[in-house]
């Protein structure tokens, strides 16, 4: 079994922790506090038995003739007195004189120094008061009761203490359950979206919980399964662009190095650089897509079109030239200044161009223009145009159609979105494809640089 298999065969579900550790404090706490109170209940009803039985024996002593030690008499209970209380007169020496109780107490003889004492004798709690004379003490009031009459009070008292602890468990366990199920299963869920997103499902979506915490956990998640979808397209649409992208130049440099090399007289050297200069721009094909395709390249910077469309007239004249097909490029000042990123708009035209190149007929026009808080740049060929839904050719397929759409007008729109921008149809026959860019926000009065 792998180590981590071990490890969460090891581990504890967090129900049972929450739920062992919520009872397990419960009944630590309530443990503690019976036998707290246990001990003072305990203490609080002998408290009261004594108390109780001093009453009593001072009634006793108060009622009794002060010379029944010398003439003893027939005794009677006074009136009031408990029927379970056992009643006795006793001399100083212990010896009982009358009434009930055992012969000989102890604890009556402790009396003789004319205070009250309590003590258990024989399983009777016990209390004795001093019978006073004009000759001091000499005899003794003993009253007791069975230590068992306190006892069952005790016990009763503590088993219905021990229901209400069995009780407030219960419940403590049962909110525990509840608790222990609202805490985890939101957190389930969050183990059961990543399980999802490891296995490729970008779609995920956390259930909110009520639980802060969790919730902003699945947020994170969401997110974050966004963007490695985001991130994984782009990857797998890379090489399909890159392939789409690369197809007409790497055409032109095969072509041109065997024309060279099958053309009696050639000019090698020529036709080596031209390869080269081909071959650079291969690369900065591929540094240009993978750069957009990772979200890597550079700031969006001011945009010189000028420059921009001379280097598209270098890029495809040998090509075009190949072809017998002529390229017109004409920008009409004065321009918008634009803030975008120079590889993208450079990757769009070389789509348009090589659409045209593929599709299209007769001259290729690219004509930029100022459009009033924009900048537009057409690019027309004087070919049939198309017949497919205007949308559709926008459309990216998996694979291309049999006329070729499939892949790079969808990509040039993807770059121009990306841009702010927009790339529409606006004429389809002859065909005429525009590119849609926002001109820079005008800088406030303030931050415009002095003269």
């Amino acid at each position: 079994m792998p180590a981590r298999d071990e490890a969460r065969a090891a581990s504890t579900p967090l129900r049972r922790q929450l739920l062992v550790t919520i009872v397990g404090i419960t009944s630590i706490a309530v443990l503690v506090l019976a036998l707290l109170l246990a001990v003072a209940v305990e203490r609080l009803y002998h408290s009261e038995a004594i108390t109780k039985l001093e009453r009593d024996a001072t009634r006793v002593a108060a009622s009794a003739p002060d010379d029944e030690a010398h003439n003893p008499r027939p005794f009677a209970k006074p009136a009031g007195l408990n029927r379970r209380l056992v009643v006795g007169i006793y001399r100083v020496n212990g010896h009982r004189i009358v009434g009930d109780g055992p012969e000989v107490s102890p604890l009556a003889s402790e009396a003789a120094n004319g205070r009250l004492h309590e003590s258990v004798e024989g399983g009777t709690l016990t209390v004795v008061a001093p019978i006073p004379s004009e000759a001091g003490v000499t005899s003794i009031a003993r009253v007791g009761m069975p230590q068992d009459d306190v006892n069952d009070r005790r016990n009763r008292a503590w088993l219905l203490m021990g229901v209400f602890a069995v009780v407030v468990v219960g419940l403590a366990a049962a909110a525990a359950f509840y608790q222990s199920r609202r805490l985890a299963r939101p957190l389930e869920r969050l183990t059961r979206a990543a399980q999802s997103l490891g296995d490729g499902d970008f779609t995920v979506r956390a259930e909110p919980s009520g639980v802060r915490e969790a919730d902003e956990a699945g947020r994170a998640l969401e997110v974050t399964a966004r963007r490695l979808g985001s991130v994984l397209d782009r990857e797998r649409a890379f090489s399909a662009d890159v392939s789409h992208q690369l197809r007409t130049p790497l055409t032109g440099l095969l072509l041109g190095l065997e024309s060279a090399l099958e053309r009696p007289g050639a000019d090698l050297p020529a036709a080596i650089r031209a390869a080269v200069r081909r071959g650079e721009h291969l690369r900065d094909i591929i540094d240009d897509l993978l750069r957009l395709a990772r979200d890597a390249g550079p700031d969006a910077e001011v945009l010189d079109v000028p420059d921009l469309l001379a280097a598209l007239r270098s890029r495809w004249s040998a090509t075009l030239a190949g072809v017998d097909r002529p390229l017109t490029v004409t920008a009409h000042d004065p321009l918008p200044e634009l803030h975008v990123k120079s590889p993208a708009v450079r990757q769009i035209l070389d789509v348009l161009v090589d659409n045209a190149v593929t599709h299209g007929a007769g001259r290729i026009t690219v004509e930029a223009s100022d459009i009033g808080g924009g900048l537009a740049i057409d690019v027309s060929d004087e070919g049939p145009g198309v017949t497919d839904d205007a949308e559709d050719i926008f459309t990216r397929r998996h694979s291309a159609s049999a006329e070729g759409h499939g892949i790079g007008l969808a990509l040039a729109r993807s770059l121009a979105e990306a841009e702010g921008g927009r790339l529409v149809l606006r004429r389809p026959s002859p065909p005429i494809f525009t590119l849609l860019l926002p001109a820079a926000d005008p800088l406030p009065p303030t931050d415009r640089p002095h003269p």
